[in-house]
């Protein structure tokens, strides 16, 4: 077990180095091809803290434990948005820019909710639910591109900020894009350690398999998320803060989902619909933060109500 706990701590420390080097260099990428920062965030920020959900979904549906692919996906979406965003929103306020709020927000809505009609429909994701959340997600994907061209544009109606005159220009592309890779590798490696050594701890206090999903592994493999964003945070880059944590989720929900259930059917637990009920709600109110005042800006003050609605989620989790 004291093996076990110091591999988590490993698997921390490289955990918020990835996060530092990922965030870092995508925001500078972003920078120097006129890439919105939103757009990297739903991109490759969020695909590459959404690798520990990738492995640990598809390694579980292959070997045959549908709950724990399911709860994992379900759960870190549940993380994702009342631990991870309220935390780094508490940190630092968020800014909605127009795309977030009249496009992004709805369509990690919609995708949700086809989520989950498709699963409650048969209680199962078969391959043909697989391949419809497969195509979703290359529809989406398809989006990312074509708002990297156009997002700059779109949100020139309120886009304030200033113009980037400092040596981070004169760093080689190259350089930044071995920042990105290394942080998504050192975000992988953490992660493994992190969740792997966090499940021997809880088997030896045995916890059940669905508690374990929906929240060892749920937060284990969100913690990429949660160092990412809250280190985007810090550093005020907001617009990969909430790329990264609307992005995970609906790379969760198509993708992750899509390719587990495309190699094994899943079968779904109706049990599972009152945390789907929860991810429901913290993604309408998320909807709504925009046109609640102060608009378009999620404040501390809505960060400590997604925390607030995270306690209480455990609570009833653990009593259920």
């Amino acid at each position: 077990m004291i093996e076990s706990i110091i591999l988590i701590i490993v698997g921390f420390i490289l955990l918020i180095k990835g996060a530092d080097l990922l965030v870092e260099g995508a925001s500078k990428v972003a920078k120097k091809f006129h890439i919105p920062e939103i757009i990297i965030g739903l991109t490759i920020v969020s695909i590459g803290t959404s690798m520990p959900e990738l492995f640990v979904s598809i390694t579980s549906a292959l070997d045959g434990y549908s709950d724990m692919a399911m709860g994992n996906v379900i759960g870190s979406n549940v993380a994702n948005l009342l631990l991870i965003l309220g935390l780094a929103t508490v940190i630092s306020s968020v800014k909605f820019k127009r795309e977030t709020r009249l496009i992004e927000i709805p369509l990690c809505l919609a995708f949700t909710v086809i989520f989950l009609i498709l699963c409650n429909v048969g209680q199962n994701v078969t391959r043909i639910d697989a391949i419809i959340l497969i195509i979703l997600f290359i529809m989406f994907i398809a989006y990312t591109i074509v708002m990297a061209f156009k997002g700059e544009k779109f949100d020139s109606k309120d886009n304030d900020e200033e113009e980037d005159n400092d040596e981070d220009e004169k760093n080689s592309t190259l350089r930044n894009i071995i920042y990105i890779l290394v942080g998504i590798v050192a975000l992988k490696f953490g992660g493994d350690l992190t969740v792997n050594n966090a499940v021997n701890v809880a088997k030896i206090v045995n916890l059940s398999e669905k508690i374990i999903s929906l929240t060892i592994l749920a937060v284990g493999t969100s913690l990429p998320e949660l160092v990412t964003s809250v280190s985007a945070a810090i550093k005020k880059k907001s617009d990969i803060a909430i790329g990264n944590i609307l992005g995970s989720n609906i790379f969760n929900e198509l993708l992750i989902i899509g390719t587990s259930a495309l190699i094994r059917p899943i079968t779904y637990n109706l049990s599972y619909n009152i945390d789907m009920s929860i991810l429901m709600l913290a993604t309408i109110i998320l909807a709504l933060f925009p046109i609640i005042p102060p608009k378009n800006k999620m404040t501390r003050a809505n960060g400590s109500v997604y925390l607030i609605l995270y306690a209480i989620y455990m609570v009833i989790l653990f009593n259920n």
